[in-house]
Formats: C-alpha cells, sequence, structure tokens
C-alpha cells in the first residue's frame, strides 16, 4: 500500500515570488486524511497541497501554520494566515485545493487575493554526463594523449570574427606604434 510520493513547486506569478518548492501533493484518500497530522513543523520551504478540498481542520495538529485555497484555475481565493492547533476553518465556496504552508508564508511571498498561482511539478535534472570518455576511445587511452581529449570537450560558442587573423596583426601592431 506504499505509494508513491509526488512533489510540486508553488510559484506566485503575479509577484513574481515563490511560496515552496517541496510541496507534498495529497490527492488521495489517505494522503487527504493524513495531511500534516503527526508532523511537529514544517520544514522551510515545503508543505502540502490537499486535492480536492475547500476546507481544513487542525484537530490533532501541533503548530501553526498558513493556508492558500485556490480554485481550478490556481487563482487564490482564500488566504488564512497562522492558523492555530484544534481549529476547523470555514468553507471556500470557489476553492477547489488547499496549499498548507509553513507560517509566514503569505506574508513573505505577498501573496493576495486574485494572485495567479503556478503550480508545476519538480523534477531534479540528471547530472550531464561528460563527452569525454566517448571521446576516448578513437583517440586512444587518456594516459596517451590527455591534452587532446581536453581540447575537445564542449565549449561555449564563440561569436564569429569579421576580420582576418592578417588585419588584426596588423592592426594590434599600427596601434603599438602610435
Amino acid at each position: 500500500m506504499s505509494e508513491k510520493q509526488r512533489h510540486v513547486f508553488v510559484y506566485n506569478k503575479t509577484k513574481e515570488t515563490f511560496l515552496a518548492f517541496r510541496v507534498k501533493v495529497a490527492d488521495s484518500i489517505l494522503g487527504r486524511l493524513v495531511g500534516l497530522l503527526g508532523r511537529r513543523s514544517l520544514q522551510p520551504d515545503s508543505g502540502v497541497w490537499i486535492v480536492p478540498a475547500n476546507a481544513i481542520h487542525t484537530i490533532g495538529m501541533l503548530f501553526s501554520f498558513d493556508l492558500v485555497l485556490i480554485d481550478k484555475d490556481f487563482k487564490v481565493v482564500g488566504l488564512r494566515e497562522l492558523v492555530r492547533p484544534f481549529r476547523i476553518t470555514w468553507p471556500e465556496r470557489h476553492a477547489e485545493s488547499v496549499l498548507e504552508l509553513p507560517a509566514h508564508t503569505i506574508f513573505r511571498s505577498r501573496t493576495q487575493i486574485g494572485d495567479q498561482l503556478l503550480i508545476e511539478r519538480y523534477e531534479a535534472r540528471k547530472p550531464a554526463t561528460s563527452q569525454v570518455p566517448g571521446e576516448l576511445e578513437h583517440l586512444g587511452t587518456a594516459r596517451e594523449q590527455p591534452s587532446a581529449a581536453l581540447d575537445e570537450s564542449p565549449a561555449m560558442p564563440i561569436a564569429p570574427q569579421s576580420e582576418s587573423a592578417e588585419t588584426r596583426r596588423s592592426t594590434v601592431a599600427g596601434s603599438k606604434n602610435r
């Protein structure tokens, strides 16, 4: 019964600020039921996105947090700052889902009702593989020609030069004589 936890990041497009980078998606019955229960706090830049939901309870919680209620188009339709333990929030009629975020996140991100949020799945990039091992196969071993392997590594593109090498040399030589 182990389900893979999915995480998303939340960005406020209107204010151009991040609300959180690692928000757990709670879209199953069990995930929505548990939410933040059993945690002693929320890590900075983390949270829980409860889908679907238009209200929450904090019975059994041990800490305060911020609540952002959003509609189906990811527009903020409700805000609750510093929701304390053992409370029940009133349902927000237009809300489709709820973001539970660390305390003071709403203030820090300057989020307001009507702001447009972007919620995207975060996937860490895989480290870029080096081109050197493949190039070494046709160049020989690294001990034989280490400089040749390094010379053929990918480099930053350089803008094409309009002058020829002869013109540049004569210009440089002429500037020294002045």
